[in-house]
């Protein structure tokens, strides 16, 4: 079973509904987990678009990367454009990639929708390159 860890800034927008659309999508398939640069908390905001179309975040806590060894992940995801700024050992895992998706923190809620409908485009994309298909 593959392992994903999700990574951004603070772990509390788009890792944590990155995390719930993993969770989700690869049920039974892969393990994931997402975790920050720094911990902060979850955006209430992204509990409730992900609740909105099902997806229950509201128990994911934010965590630190330091918490995290990176042998023990097969691909790891920048949702932030972080990637530079995290230690060499997470970036050369077998899959690393970098989205560069908008912050919608701060912005309206219509934000939230467009970045988290990018991320769940993007899990599933993911999910297909490990060779797994995304559950519907």
């Amino acid at each position: 079973m593959k392992r994903v860890m999700f990574v951004c800034k603070k772990n509390s927008r788009r890792s944590q509904m990155a995390e719930g659309f993993a969770r989700t999508l690869g049920a039974g398939v892969i393990e994931v987990a997402s975790s920050g640069l720094e911990a902060s908390k979850v955006d209430p905001k992204a509990v409730e678009v992900m609740a909105e179309i099902g997806i229950d975040i509201s128990n994911q806590t934010s965590k630190p990367i330091s918490d995290f060894n990176s042998d023990d992940y097969d691909a790891v995801i920048s949702l932030c454009g972080c990637g530079v700024n995290l230690p060499e050992a997470w970036v050369l895992r077998e899959i690393f990639q970098d989205w560069q998706l908008d912050d919608p923190e701060g912005k309206p809620i219509e934000t939230f929708y467009r970045v988290r409908d990018e991320i769940k485009e993007r899990v599933a994309l993911l999910l297909t390159k490990l060779g797994n298909t995304p559950k519907p």
